[in-house]
């Protein structure tokens, strides 16, 4: 029988090699990066083959970012209660079915639902793949562990369209699905072998917490996500942005309130984790609301097919690879808090220079700078944050922390699409090259001044992060 210290932590763990830890933790959170946005390559195929209106091609996005987003803080009590690694090997399986259903859909309802089911798997793997990994390697390996499980996940987000269409030129759309499953078979295998068990501190459930947390967000994120085309006065969009508002706040009330929070409010007391987490909401707004917008640039404006513009966005969104890992290594020598400011610095010039630069005959040449800039400062920035944010609390609310900053990372992609969109369209529109960029260059000033605002904050971290 493992015997343990007061804080319930077990004094020693078995040495698993480096390598497959990485592994275990990495090919799942890949593979839930990735279907952020591979789909998104393949929608014409697929809205000809199940004919699909423009409607249900909405929702095979939202299907699967909806449920992610909404039910990373359940997934973390979840494990924090029931066990880790438990639920971590769940989320991997039902990712994994959910998958298999996918590739099987003959009907756009069938892809929808198969596609949610992945989003709740999803929300399994991504949090808890970080808590798991922060347990399982030494402490003078943890932040090389989180660049490299940063630049994974980053690559995930990178290839995500590049992927989408090399499949769908090379093979049919179904593919993009066929292929996590025995990747994810593989996965599971791996984690169940490597991985150890962990709780955190609350032992009791908190079905109250669950729906109240699950159920806002979820309404707080759909309505974010329709505001730009419904509009943000009119129809459900104000219902759902207000009823999920009031939904998340009661969360609020009961969870100061509750003995066993599934998300204990003392972690925001810690200027570290408040502060890194005000960073993450800035930086997910202003880099991913940005790149959304660009992508498009390259199609609307300038003809090229979704592979083509997802190859010239590479040395942007690929670059976080090399970078985060490199960050992780030297972040302890060269100072966390140091390279969260100098990642938001390189994010924000990046833009502007991005914003300075459109115009409708714009070449690729004269934005490939702009792009390694910003991709430089979003690789200095993934590990960092999500190191300052386990740094900041116990090893038994790592789980919780993990499930905190996921949560907010993703609330933070929605309200920069949203607002960005929303910036695009009150200058600019589709109508033609000209007034798609006359909309999108403010956008993306707007996204810089965001991350500029971020690197401020990030500043004030303590030093000794």
């Amino acid at each position: 029988m493992t015997t343990t210290l007061s804080t319930g932590i077990p004094p020693q763990r078995r040495t698993r090699p480096f390598g497959l830890v990485i592994a275990a933790v990495g090919i799942p959170a890949f593979m839930g990066a990735l279907d952020n946005l591979v789909v998104s390559t393949a929608l014409p195929v697929i809205r000809t083959e199940l004919g699909a209106s423009i409607a249900d091609l909405q929702w095979f996005v939202n299907a699967y970012t909806l449920p992610f987003a909404a039910f990373l803080l359940t997934a973390s009590a979840l494990g924090d209660r029931l066990g880790r690694r438990r639920m971590y090997l769940a989320g991997i399986a039902l990712f994994t079915v959910a998958s298999a259903a996918a590739a099987l859909a003959t009907e756009p309802w069938q892809l929808t639902a198969a596609r949610a089911v992945q989003g709740i798997g999803g929300a399994a793997i991504a949090p808890l793949s970080l808590t798991l990994l922060a347990a399982a390697v030494p402490d003078r390996l943890r932040n090389a562990a989180v660049g490299i499980w940063g630049g994974i996940t980053g690559l995930g987000v990178a290839v995500g369209p590049v992927v989408g269409g090399v499949v769908v030129d090379g093979l049919t759309w179904n593919w993009i699905f066929w292929v996590n499953v025995p990747i994810g078979v593989v996965a599971l295998v791996l984690a169940a072998v490597v991985l150890d068990e962990s709780r955190g501190g609350a032992r009791r459930l908190d079905p109250l917490g669950l729906v109240l947390s699950s159920t806002g967000m979820l309404l707080l994120i759909w309505g974010i996500v329709d505001g730009p085309d419904r509009g943000w006065t009119t129809g459900r969009v104000p219902v759902m942005l207000g009823a999920g508002a009031a939904l998340f706040t009661a969360f609020l009330f009961w969870q100061a309130r509750n003995r066993a929070p599934m998300l204990s409010l003392s972690l925001f007391r810690s200027r570290s984790f408040g502060l890194v987490n005000i960073v993450t909401l800035t930086f997910s707004a202003g880099a991913f609301g940005s790149v959304f917008l660009l992508a498009q640039f390259f199609q609307v404006v300038q003809g090229l097919s979704p592979l083509e513009s997802g190859l010239r966005t590479l040395p942007w969104t690929a670059a976080p690879m090399v970078v985060a890992p490199l960050a992780g290594i030297f972040g302890a020598r060269l100072g966390m808090r140091n390279l969260v400011v100098a990642g938001q610095v390189f994010l924000a010039a990046g833009l502007l220079w991005v914003g300075l630069a459109t115009t409708p005959d714009a070449s690729y040449g004269s934005f490939v700078g702009a792009f390694v800039l910003a991709g430089i400062g979003m690789g200095l920035t993934f590990a960092p944050i999500s190191t300052i944010a386990l740094a900041s609390v116990t090893a038994q609310q790592r789980g919780m922390a993990s499930g905190a900053n996921n949560t907010i990372r993703e609330f933070g992609v929605a309200v920069g699409v949203a607002a960005l969109s929303s910036v695009f369209s009150t200058y600019g529109g589709f109508a033609s090259g000209q007034n798609f960029v006359d909309g999108v260059v403010p956008a993306v000033l707007t996204g810089a001044a965001i991350l500029a605002a971020g690197a401020v904050v990030a500043t004030r971290l303590p030093s000794g992060t």
